[in-house]
């Protein structure tokens, strides 16, 4: 009667758990997984953040348009048509592109939107531009 009052207690102090070869066998199944999504996230991050350049140039275009109805003529300086750059990222704030103006003349400008972070890696950076005609286009895909 004693012995089976011990084995009855015994019985209680184990608990049914996992053994640390299964918990690695999981661990490893789900880094995997992580790694065949991630390549598909990095392109998602990358379309997204087009977007940001994408409307800052329009928004530039559009104080262009303006300062050229009014002085005749186009501008190469982001204060003179009143273009207020937003602070990027390497400098506090939450912009990714830099914001520029290339070239400008009576007739003609362009504006280059260019990324400051490299966002899969691969040493080029993302790199936005429009003109003039409002022709806005992919110079450098990242």
């Amino acid at each position: 009667m004693v012995k089976k009052n011990l084995q009855k207690k015994k019985q209680h102090l184990w608990l049914k758990g996992y053994s640390l070869t299964e918990i690695l066998i999981v661990l490893c199944i789900i880094g995997i997984l992580i790694y065949l999504v991630l390549p598909n996230q990095t392109q998602a991050v990358v379309q997204a953040r087009a977007i940001e350049a994408k409307t800052a140039l329009n928004s530039l275009y559009s104080y262009e348009k303006n300062y050229f109805f009014t002085h005749a003529k186009y501008s190469s300086s982001l204060e003179d048509i009143g273009y207020e750059t937003e602070l990027t990222i390497d400098k506090g704030g939450q912009a990714v592109y830099r914001i520029e103006i290339i070239e400008a003349s009576i007739n003609s400008f362009k504006a280059r939107a260019q990324s400051i972070q490299d966002f899969d890696g691969d040493g080029n950076y993302n790199t936005w531009e429009i003109d003039h005609q409002r022709n806005l286009k992919e110079i450098v895909k990242d």
